[in-house]
């Protein structure tokens, strides 16, 4: 046996780890990812960068935060010259390779990858042309549409993550057959479970009236949050109908169920070599869904529904397994821990860090419970700005509190030992405000609102060149899967 492990990174799009039958959802079929959790380590409390798609795999990559990488929306580049885990893993004499999402925008679509794969459904350059979703349009974004035209029929990205999980068994029966000594090193980008919220008949019928509704229904006369009432507002949600409700969670578990099935036939395949024992696996995914729990849908939230992905570590030969660790992480530390257990170099700027020490003692009061998160928008992004107004929130979850930090704003102040669900904001009781305090000073420590929002005015601003041209000179697409506009759909009866 080789004394490095293979290595698969697989990250999901839009995972809520609620949503799965090991984390105690009592309705959801995942085997898959039991058998996974069985076979290795669970971080309970781990939260993504950032609860949006490019920055969340952009600090996934490199180890660091949004503001660190100058990431904070899905129309950021990330510097080619930021070393990611693909550069260290490379480093270290692996070979990584890449199939399915990843999100890149721009030129560089490898970032430390020597080779892809299937690629992402978008194009390379924004502005180069757009995607076509078929009868499904608006539905993969934040808006009221994605909770119509919901239902029974096909998710394009399903189509997508089948052609991906193809090419990964492909890629695993080649390195076996191989006989190669070296171990492989692969990354698998997932779309499920993504809106839209359209599921195969199969996979809906086999939920259809067991799905509970959500656990706490805010409804849109209650939100008290001054950012809440306008984002419900700006994406159609004030008032949700029972029916939309079901159709959608319905849905969603079937997406959850599909992308466990695919994942089964690519852990088939590790098995089916014997590569199992000595594979490092980890599971995550960029960032949660809301499903309907206090009203919000999506991400775009500090809410754990929103904040909080999956993580499990499982590497059978050299970890324990079937452990379960309630400590607060970050996806920066699985970015660190991947790195440490395949004996590659540390990321000089990443601030992850590794979880081999509250592995081996997961009591270690050496381990500082903290986690950060950001959300920022751009000015004149229809979905998610208010005009010129952009927003800036940052989140930090340290021990059992968490602040969410809203700029010129109210902030969010909960205790998640006891208020698990976040229903009892206590930022404005005068018996917490030495703990707003301090986690305010916590979260603006070394991010700064006003140079924040320069540097995204100025990306905005270069936008306004760089996408016209990409529209006016069609440049090539180096990877990229092509979604065909008719793979979108609801079934007509």
């Amino acid at each position: 046996m080789s004394q490095r492990p293979n290595i698969l990174f697989i990250e999901s799009d839009q995972h809520n780890p609620a949503v799965i039958g090991a984390n105690g959802d009592p309705v959801i079929q995942t085997p898959n990812l039991d058998a996974l959790t069985a076979r290795g380590i669970v971080f309970e409390t781990n939260y993504c960068a950032s609860p949006i798609c490019v920055p969340s795999r952009a600090s996934m990559l490199t180890g660091r935060h949004p503001y660190q990488n100058e990431v904070w929306t899905n129309n950021q580049y990330l510097h080619s010259a930021i070393p990611t885990f693909a550069h260290s893993l490379g480093a270290a004499g692996y070979k990584p390779v890449q199939i399915g999402r990843m999100h890149f925008n721009g030129p560089d679509q490898l970032h430390g990858f020597t080779e892809r794969f299937v690629g992402d459904h978008n194009s390379n350059h924004l502005g180069a042309s757009e995607i076509d979703h078929g009868e499904l349009k608006g539905t993969q974004g934040p808006d009221r549409i994605s909770l119509k035209l919901s239902g029974r029929g096909q998710n394009a990205y399903q189509v997508h993550d089948e052609a991906v999980t193809k090419r990964t068994v492909t890629f695993i029966d080649e390195h076996a057959a191989s006989n190669k000594p070296d171990p492989f090193c692969l990354a698998v980008g997932m779309m499920l479970p993504h809106q839209p919220f359209v599921s195969s008949k199969k996979d809906f019928d086999s939920y259809e009236g067991k799905v509970p509704p959500p656990k706490n229904l805010t409804s849109f006369a209650n939100e008290t949050h001054p950012y809440l009432k306008w984002w419900k507002s700006h994406t159609g949600i004030e008032d949700v109908s029972s029916e939309e409700i079901e159709r959608c969670r319905t849905a969603y578990y079937g997406l959850v169920t599909r992308l466990d099935y695919l994942l089964g036939d690519i852990f088939e395949a590790l098995d089916r070599h014997g590569l199992l024992e000595n594979t490092l696996i980890i599971y995550t995914a960029d960032h949660g869904e809301q499903i309907g729990e206090k009203g919000l849908w999506w991400k775009q939230t500090f809410y754990e529904d929103s904040v909080k992905v999956p993580a499990i570590i499982s590497w059978p030969a050299r970890l324990p397994t079937g452990l379960r660790i309630n400590r607060v992480t970050s996806q920066l530390d699985l970015n660190a821990t991947m790195l440490d257990l395949a004996c590659a170099p540390p990321l000089p700027s990443s601030y992850g860090r590794s979880l081999i020490p509250v592995i081996d003692n997961p009591e270690s009061d050496q381990w500082q419970d903290i986690a950060y998160s950001e959300y920022c928008t751009e000015p004149g992004d229809p979905s998610h700005s208010n005009g010129d107004q952009i927003w800036q929130h940052r989140m930090v979850r340290k021990n059992e509190w968490k602040l969410n930090y809203y700029h010129n704003m109210p902030s969010q102040l909960f205790n998640l030992t006891h208020d698990p669900d976040e229903m009892n904001d206590l930022s404005g009781s005068t018996e917490h405000a030495h703990i707003v305090r301090d986690m305010t000073e916590l979260v603006l420590k070394d991010w700064e609102p006003k140079t924040i929002e320069k540097k995204i005015r100025e990306q905005t601003e270069n936008l306004a060149i760089t996408i016209p041209w990409a529209e006016n000179t069609s440049p090539a697409d180096t990877i990229r899967w092509d979604l065909k506009p008719e793979w979108d759909y609801l079934d007509k009866t």
